[in-house]
């Protein structure tokens, strides 16, 4: 890893004059400095005001279904139709991707209105991807399109690793079930910071507390070993956990949107974000088939936490989607 990049400023900050007295600081002298702005940058949570606006030329989206835009511009969640033609119109409702697109001047090919304008944004995110799938969707970029000098990556993965962890249990005590966790946290962080490398600022959201999600809530009542949905939550927590002290530690370079918290604050009070329901999932159909018409009785995807078993509504994801955007407002890119 070239430390090199790792020092320099992006943007306006890259252009200050190295005259002076930095010019006259030994190399010892500024690393000291350069530690000690990290720490205070660390104590402030990761990110400081912008001294120019983050304006990137490229947008590339990995990890998994909470992240996919279709080609048919499906997503999965609910799908609103568009109320005189009747079709989907996937630019309502947008998911938390489409929110940062839209602050920075992108569109998704798979959902690209008529009077749409701005650089298309690349969609690696798969259905069902896991961790290990995202080192396969970077890998595809960069030995493919590769990246613009000015790129922002965002990553959000790990929620099917977690899911697929828990299938697992009792066959695999919890302790091995969470070791297992954090290995995977880690190895997503790596790739996190192998973006870095590879040039592009990052937005990386960690995956939501599906412990408090409808599947892990049906669970814990059809199970009464332990309390399954707690379980569903201590491996997210340890996944997370592993990533957060695993990424580069640079607002610079990385932005984090803790997720797991955001779904935990709207489940704890859904009134003050606008939900009436953060429990039960919205949709009666498979996600992504999900659309306005096949809610339950009285649902709206704004008002609820959930729109399938495990999948965000538009009441989460648009929460999600003003978190996201802060911080690459936020973060000094």
């Amino acid at each position: 890893m070239n430390p090199g990049r790792r020092t320099a400023r992006f943007g306006a900050v890259a252009h200050r004059q190295r005259g002076g007295l930095a010019g006259r600081l030994t190399h010892a002298t500024r690393r000291l400095l350069a530690g000690a702005a990290l720490t205070l940058l660390a104590a402030c949570g990761g990110g400081t005001s912008q001294i120019e606006p983050f304006e990137p030329a490229q947008m590339i989206v990995f990890g998994d279904e909470a992240s996919l835009i279709r080609d048919d511009g499906l997503r999965y969640t609910v799908n609103p139709r568009n109320a005189t033609t009747g079709t989907v119109d996937c630019t309502s409702q947008p998911i938390w991707v489409q929110a940062v697109a839209r602050r920075l001047g992108f569109v998704f090919a798979g959902c690209d209105a008529a009077d749409a304008t701005g650089t298309k944004a690349q969609m690696r995110a798969a259905a069902g991807a896991r961790v290990d799938d995202v080192k396969l969707q970077i890998d595809q970029q960069a030995e493919g399109p590769g990246f613009a000098a000015k790129s922002l990556a965002t990553v959000l993965a790990g929620g099917n690793d977690i899911l697929a962890l828990y299938a697992q249990y009792p066959q695999r005590s919890e302790d091995d079930l969470i070791a297992d966790a954090r290995q995977r946290g880690e190895r997503l962080a790596l790739q996190v910071n192998r973006l870095v490398d590879l040039g592009p600022r990052v937005l990386l959201v960690t995956v939501p507390d599906l412990g408090l999600s409808p599947y892990a809530l049906a669970q814990k009542t059809a199970y009464t070993d332990t309390d399954r949905a707690a379980l569903i939550s201590r491996l997210v927590s340890a996944f997370n956990s592993r990533v957060r002290t695993t990424i580069l530690n640079d607002g610079r370079y990385i932005g984090l949107v803790l997720g797991d918290e955001a779904v935990q604050a709207m489940v704890r009070l859904p009134v003050v974000y606008g939900l009436k329901d953060a429990t039960t999932a919205v949709c009666t159909v498979a996600l992504p088939q999900c659309t306005d018409q096949t809610l339950v009785e009285g649902g709206s995807s704004a008002s609820w936490l959930w729109a399938g078993d495990r999948q965000l509504a538009y009441g989460g994801q648009v929460q999600l989607g003003n978190l996201a955007v802060t911080r690459v407002i936020g973060n000094p890119f």
